[in-house]
């Protein structure tokens, strides 16, 4: 760096460590979660749904998405306040399109939350495993009990757009011969046999879903200890060497590191990455250093950590 470029760093690193204190002095409170309806991926029943449920409560009012797209359109149209979407599993890794969609559509994330996930193999009342032909789902709970399936290779495998929703059109058509797999709670809601529990390949199955909206979020500083961020790099050797020593350097915890291609640029990538850490001074400068070093720099969301 030039003498020049060391004083631009010392300056920014300055200036955001000030803005910080005061910005922590007077930072409104949370805002409140009455009366808001959030969007979700599926139905009721689903695992969205119980996400909103535990995250806004029970008596939350929910806009029912069958797709990751819809729910986009549901939060930008103004139809709905906040959207529950789920970003990454403990098994089948993370959703990288939606990264893209909060991304591309300059959404904010606010919050997370955390879901144990179960599956549950149901179909209609009265029949048996060995009667099932067809077994239809979300292609990420399918992928969670690829172990259970591959013990029936007569069943065929159908992907679907949502556990729930599968298994209320079961209910509706009663159709004989076809299997869900979702919740228990989805099971009991549309009067579905368990043909066989906790289904899932991993027992220890969790999923991480991301509150998002299109306002950033008013989370005091004091609490703020995760970061979502993207950034783009030359590309040149040792770059995003250069970043990480960064985030270390100024003691980030990297949790999760993910690059996209950009379409209309061969060859160059975005890189996706969460950090973690314990006093928000350090992030602060981490931000500014990495927003000199970076040809593009975007923050998709600073709030709490809420990991178990």
């Amino acid at each position: 760096y030039t003498i020049l470029m060391k004083i631009r760093i010392f300056f920014l690193i300055f200036m955001s460590t000030t803005n910080m204190q005061n910005m922590s002095a007077v930072s409104p409170s949370p805002v409140e979660k009455v009366g808001l309806k959030i969007a979700i991926q599926g139905i009721i029943g689903s695992f969205h749904h119980q996400v909103a449920q535990e995250y806004f409560g029970n008596d939350v009012a929910v806009d029912e998405c069958l797709s990751f797209e819809e729910l986009v359109d549901s939060l930008i149209s103004g139809k709905s306040d906040e959207a529950v979407m789920a970003i990454e599993n403990s098994i089948a890794g993370p959703l990288i399109p939606n990264y893209a969609l909060i991304d591309k559509n300059n959404l904010n994330i606010i919050g997370e939350h955390y879901l144990s996930i179960h599956q549950n193999f149901m179909a209609l009342k009265g029949q048996k495993i060995e009667d099932i032909q067809e077994v239809h789902s979300h292609p990420i709970a399918l992928l969670q009990c690829m172990e259970f399936l591959k013990k029936y290779p007569h069943i065929k495998i159908v992907e679907d757009k949502d556990t729930a929703e599968t298994a209320r059109r079961i209910h509706q058509k009663q159709l004989t011969g076809i299997a869900a797999i979702g919740s228990k709670t989805a099971s009991e809601m549309y009067d579905l046999e368990i043909l066989a529990p906790e289904i899932q390949t991993i027992n220890n199955n969790m999923t991480r879903f991301v509150i998002i909206k299109k306002e950033k979020s008013f989370v005091d500083e004091s609490e703020i200890n995760r970061a979502s961020i993207k950034f783009e790099l030359d590309h040149k050797r040792g770059s995003l060497a250069a970043v990480l020593n960064v985030m270390s350097d100024c003691k980030l915890n990297l949790t999760k590191i993910q690059s996209l291609p950009k379409i209309e640029t061969p060859w160059k990538y975005s890189f996706f990455v969460d950090v973690t850490f314990d006093k928000y001074e350090d992030y602060a400068k981490a931000k500014s250093l990495m927003e000199i070093m970076a040809e593009y720099f975007k923050v998709l969301g600073e709030y709490k950590n809420t990991k178990p």
